[in-house]
This record gives structure tokens, sequence and C-alpha cells, in this order.
């Protein structure tokens, strides 16, 4: 287990604004505070990824902008895939299959309910904590992975820990 997968729920969304669709959705106050403390929380462990996948909707992308800006990733390194959005496990997988084999630590950003079906399926269902919101909004799981991003069965995965916001330090 050579390899990290970090799975990060979009922050905390706004419901009551002039979005013309879910896409156009955007983070509400809590989520713009939220996502970087995950993101420092994510520097100060080491969690720094190789690669970057998102959803392109706005709530993920905002999130995603501003968890890597705390890790001092560069925007332009983020890989906007449009095959996040909404999707289930297979083509969750199918995104993480064109990650290169150099990529050591991948975050991938997106939604429920596809990110908690994905995690259920990497683990097998094993170690995870019993809880009706296994990855409510701005929640990150720290998963060992398998070698090959390319090859990923069901319950090839270890979880290492889940993180939400609420388990942070207050931003100063």
């Amino acid at each position: 287990m050579a390899r990290q997968l970090l799975v990060l729920r979009h922050a905390k969304s706004a419901w009551d604004t002039d979005a013309l669709s879910d896409f156009e959705r955007p983070l509400a106050k809590r989520g713009k505070n939220d996502a970087p403390r995950v993101g420092a929380w994510m520097r100060a462990q080491g969690l720094i990824p190789d690669q970057v996948l998102s959803s392109p909707a706005r709530r993920a992308r905002q999130t995603v902008e501003r968890v890597c800006a705390e890790l001092g990733l560069d925007a332009n390194r983020i890989i906007w895939d449009s095959s996040i959005y909404a999707a289930g496990t297979g083509a969750l997988l199918g995104a993480l299959a064109t990650c290169p084999g150099s990529a050591r630590v991948v975050l991938l950003a997106g939604h429920n309910p596809g990110l908690e079906e994905l995690l259920r399926f990497l683990t097998g269902g094993a170690n995870l904590p019993f809880e009706e919101r296994l990855l409510p909004t701005g929640t990150l799981a720290e998963l060992a992975m398998p070698d090959d991003w390319a090859a990923l069965p069901e319950g090839c995965a270890t979880l290492r820990r889940i993180v939400r916001p609420k388990d942070l330090p207050a931003a100063p």
C-alpha cells in the first residue's frame, strides 16, 4: 500500500442563492471558512497531493481552490473532470484510472452519494464509522491504496482516518 487517496467532499454549500442550477450552487459562509481549515490540516499532516482531480461544479471548485491555496499548490494543477459531477463508483474509478503511475498521493474532490459509495467499495466496508452520513460536507477521508490506480477492485484500500471540519481547530 504505497499510495494514498484523499477523498474530499465539497464544503458546505449555500441553498438560498440565485444559482440557476445545482451545478452553479456556491459555498456558504461556513464552507468558505471550512475549506482552508481542511487545507491547513492537510499541510500540517504532510498530505500534499501529486494529483488533484475535482468536479467542476462551483461548490467543489471553490472548495478545492481554497484547499490547494493552503497547500501551496497552483490552481492550474487541478484537473477539472466533469465525469466526477453526479458520479457513481464506476465513473469515479474511471477518473482515478487516469492518474499517472508517478502519482503517490491523489486528492479526489466531489459529491455525495458517489464519494460515500466509492469509499464503501474501496474499503469493502471495513473499519468505516457507523454514522448516517459518512462524508458530511467538507470531510476528508484518507485511504492507503494499492500500486495501480487503474486496478482498484472492491476492498483493495484501507481507511486510515476520516476528518470532519468540526473536528479541526477553529481558524485564528
